[in-house]
């Protein structure tokens, strides 16, 4: 199949080539012409604009987005609605906030443009492992480019299958789902997210007691000094905790004992936020991942207010000094 590909970041290049190498035509397009030059050289068609590349897709065209979700998005689908024609699909792929994906997909309808949102998930490592991929929008246009989705889809691989499973793989079972109509892909990806705050967050704290467990705090006899490396790496098999998470920070801690090059200054995309969002207007209670959350928040500040407010109450109601910096 042919589709046009607009943004060839780390992700969107890796697609394109995953795709290319899967027998499809990609003609792309990005800001920097100098990265279009480049990955056309690999048998990909280049765009010098989003005129251009709509021009060199045949009708009826499907065009992928995978740009930064907020403004970037949501100018280029505009930008998109007025070069595309009745019939053509608009297919983001990047983390939009499902809200987002169900009004334009309903302002895109007026134009009888179909649009999909695909949660897409596999990072830097998805042109060799494969991207999980969660569709929202019309099952009918879902059908038409699924084998977009296909290639792109890491397939069954490896993996045994789930106990009480019969016949022909599902499309579950080969990478890839239609979630529902316009807004479901991005609103299980986004759970998705939230759900993978927890589970680094649960990480990066065992891992951070285990690096604190030769604390003066503790009585000697209970103080170990522990190989953070080693106890990723056996964990890696056969443990219940056995994960692709787990496999990525046994590598970075193989690298790098102590991770010395990173500050601990976590960033969050908004997947987090959106997905604590739901929860609260599900009235479903969501520990873990908020918690996860307000952690990312927390490791972007040196000591707030409201912690000197805890420190000033401590002090008054109980005489506990602040222990000087560094003790």
């Amino acid at each position: 199949m042919q589709l046009g590909m607009i943004g060839l970041g780390r992700m969107g290049a890796n697609m394109v080539k995953r795709l290319t190498n899967g027998g499809h035509q990609c003609v792309v397009f990005d800001l920097n012409q100098t990265v279009v030059q480049e990955i056309a050289k690999d048998g990909t068609v280049g765009a010098t604009s989003l005129s251009d590349l709509v021009q060199k897709l045949t009708k009826p065209r499907a065009l992928w987005i995978m740009v930064p979700s907020g403004d970037a998005t949501e100018k280029t689908v505009d930008d998109l609605a007025a070069l595309m024609e009745s019939g053509d699909t608009i297919i983001d792929g990047g983390n939009s906030y499902y809200k987002d994906d169900v009004r334009r997909a309903a302002k895109l309808k007026v134009q009888g443009i179909h649009y999909l949102d695909a949660g897409t998930s596999g990072g830097v490592w998805g042109v060799e492992r494969g991207y999980c991929l969660m569709v929202g929008g019309e099952p009918d246009i879902f059908n038409q480019l699924e084998p977009i989705f296909a290639t792109l889809a890491p397939g069954v691989g490896s993996i045994d299958r789930t106990k009480g499973r019969t016949g022909e793989p599902t499309r579950a079972e080969k990478g890839y789902i239609h979630a529902g109509p316009n807004g479901a892909g991005h609103f299980v990806k986004m759970i998705h997210n939230g759900i993978e705050y927890g589970l680094m967050q649960a990480f990066a704290e065992g891992f951070d007691i285990f690096k604190n467990a030769n604390t003066k705090e503790l009585p000697p006899e209970h103080r170990y000094d522990l190989d953070t490396t080693e106890i990723a790496e056996v964990w890696r098999r056969g443990s219940v905790v056995a994960s692709w998470l787990l496999d990525l920070l046994a590598i970075s801690l193989s690298e790098s004992p102590d991770l010395h090059e990173f500050t601990g200054i976590v960033e969050d995309s908004g997947e987090g936020r959106w997905t604590v969002m739901a929860a609260i207007e599900e009235a479903v209670p969501a520990d873990v991942l908020t918690s996860s959350l307000y952690t990312r928040f927390r490791s972007r500040k040196d000591h707030t207010f409201g912690e000197k407010v805890l420190s000033a109450m401590r002090k008054q109601f109980g005489g506990h000094m602040e222990r000087p910096h560094g003790e």
